[in-house]
């Protein structure tokens, strides 16, 4: 359980720092502008994925089991958290962070980093489909520059709510948002080794500041970014709060230990090396206490931020950190430039963060699979979708243990490296 950067700071070298520099300053650039759409697709203040970004990653690198791990807000919460939000209020959701935190530092503590890969695959891709499709059409409304009021959280009434709205698209918004998107994933193929998801973001968001789009920005919606660092505090606490966030705590645990080792995978094999599956537990659970103290939202490790500092050189926790001390840097310093993003493009920034997490290129691959694998996947994904993220996920691994169990399979099977990295550079 012992932290990477203990093991990797013996022999550290001023090459190994520039190196670690390059690349953290690198992941703060993509982190930066997807952290703020992160938190307001999930119904929070803009500034939430900032701090989550600078505590959050800073922690899950200096504690973490894993060489090359960056922390912070991913796609994969924002269902979850703008359900808490919207049933529980913002106070609910820090509540059920810190409570997920203690989850996963137990879980740690413990020594559970490798029961979790028992969770049938079927069952993580699933939700992973369920939850790009909720984000894509939670994107709409900015996509589209719709005005009205905040979108239900559950997913027919959110139809209907965009529907209720349609007339009040902006040509200028919804240009700008499909372009965005356009841009994004044709560059990104013709050109795979440029960061086309900050660069298109940061263009469209200038294009508005010189007036050749008239479209809304970040802080014209929620007001100027604070350039204060928060002080720490978290609301008064009740016996009955904790009763009705305990499935939210639970799910934000599963989820961020399941995403924290998936994204550790992944960084050990384009480094080869290999993580430490209970501390990047316990790290994760000091990163999901920590950040909610300062109004942060939940965290885990991203699996593209993760991999575009590996491929940026850096080899060490120390990168992850220098990316969380540069996000910082910005909020102190530079914190009108990130609210004058454009929210038409961060909404597209996260559609294609959504069409990413959903990884089309596997359906071949998952069409060929067992039928009740196939099922379970689909079936997953459906209640993800139209029901609860955290009953798909407690169904969905219920039968798919079941279904293991009947085959005889009692070892795990290794879960596939998640999206054909190769120097794309993808964000989750």
């Amino acid at each position: 359980m012992k932290p990477k950067i203990l093991t990797t700071i013996r022999d550290y070298s001023w090459s190994q720092f520039g190196a670690d520099t390059l690349a953290g300053v690198t992941v703060a650039l993509v982190a930066l502008p997807l952290s703020i759409a992160i938190a307001i697709a999930s119904g929070a203040p803009p500034a939430a994925g900032l701090v989550t970004a600078i505590v959050a990653g800073f922690l899950i690198s200096a504690l973490g089991g894993s060489r090359v791990q960056i922390g912070g807000p991913t796609g994969a919460f924002i269902v979850v958290v703008y359900a808490i939000i919207h049933e529980h209020g913002f106070d609910g959701l820090l509540i059920a962070s810190v409570m997920a935190g203690l989850i996963l530092l137990l879980a740690g503590l413990l020594r559970a980093g490798r029961l979790i890969r028992h969770v049938p695959e079927a069952v993580i891709e699933g939700f992973t489909i369920g939850i790009a499709v909720v984000i894509a059409i939670s994107q709409l409304k900015d996509l589209a520059g719709m005005t009205g009021p905040a979108l239900p959280a559950d997913f027919v009434p959110k139809f209907e709510a965009l529907w209720a709205m349609r007339q009040s698209i902006d040509p200028a918004s919804i240009a700008m948002g499909v372009g965005a998107v356009a841009a994004i994933l044709i560059l990104r193929r013709l050109a795979p080794r440029v960061p086309w998801l900050v660069l298109v973001v940061v263009l469209a968001s200038v294009a508005t500041a010189l007036g050749f789009a008239p479209v809304e920005t970040v802080s014209a919606r929620y007001g100027a970014l604070a350039d204060t660092f928060p002080m720490p505090s978290l609301p008064k606490i009740s016996a009955d709060q904790l009763v009705a966030l305990l499935p939210s705590a639970l799910t934000i645990a599963f989820l961020a230990g399941i995403e924290s080792l998936l994204s550790a995978i992944v960084a050990d094999r384009m480094i080869g090396g290999a993580h430490r599956s209970n501390a990047e537990l316990i790290a994760q659970g000091a990163a999901n206490i920590a950040s909610p103290l300062f109004g942060g939202l939940p965290a885990t490790g991203a699996i593209a931020r993760t991999a575009t500092n590996a491929n940026a050189g850096g080899r060490t926790p120390v990168a992850g950190m220098i990316h969380a001390l540069f996000v910082l840097l910005v909020l102190l310093l530079a914190a009108p430039i990130a609210g004058a993003l454009a929210l038409p493009a961060l909404a597209a920034l996260l559609v294609v963060t959504a069409w990413t997490m959903s990884e089309p290129h596997r359906w071949p691959d998952r069409l060929r699979l067992p039928k009740a694998d196939l099922a379970l996947l689909l079936g997953t994904a459906a209640m993800t979708v139209l029901v609860d993220l955290t009953v798909a996920i407690a169904v969905g691994t219920m039968i798919g243990l079941a279904l293991r169990l009947s085959r005889g399979e009692i070892v795990a099977p290794r879960w596939h490296t998640p999206f054909r990295w190769g120097g794309d550079n993808r964000e989750d």
